[in-house]
């Protein structure tokens, strides 16, 4: 199964800190691992939300905010695409990561795959 990991920000990823030398090494042997594990598809680390946009479309008009969102409660500062066997697998790997970075949030969430549709949906 795939499942996406969304790693909260916080004041230091909105800030556009970016991480220590040993931070970065620490994170590196990490990704290192857990891609030759066949875990990891895709990660990356976002940018802060000072330099992105918000694009709504409600009632047939289009608006398009500039960041920084400090309005959001919670924004995404990476994510991570797994391949696993089992959620209980996405949460070994993710604890291990927090663990790497000392402290912080993370939300794991399945993608649909074409076995979560019936024959019938997946004709439409």
């Amino acid at each position: 199964m795939r499942i996406m990991g969304l790693l909260k920000a916080d004041k230091h990823s909105e800030a556009g800190a970016p991480p220590s030398m040993e931070m970065m090494q620490r994170m590196g042997t990490f990704v290192e691992e857990i891609t030759k594990a066949g875990v990891m598809l895709s990660t990356d680390g976002l940018t802060p939300t000072s330099k992105g946009k918000r694009v709504r479309l409600s009632d047939g008009k289009v608006t398009v905010t500039d960041g920084p969102f400090t309005e959001s409660k919670e924004l995404i500062a990476s994510y991570a695409l797994f391949q696993v066997k089992t959620m209980d697998e996405a949460v070994k790997w993710t604890t291990r990561f927090l663990e790497v970075l000392g402290e912080g949030e993370c939300e794991l969430r399945p993608l649909f795959e074409a076995s979560d549709f019936s024959p019938e949906e997946t004709k439409r």
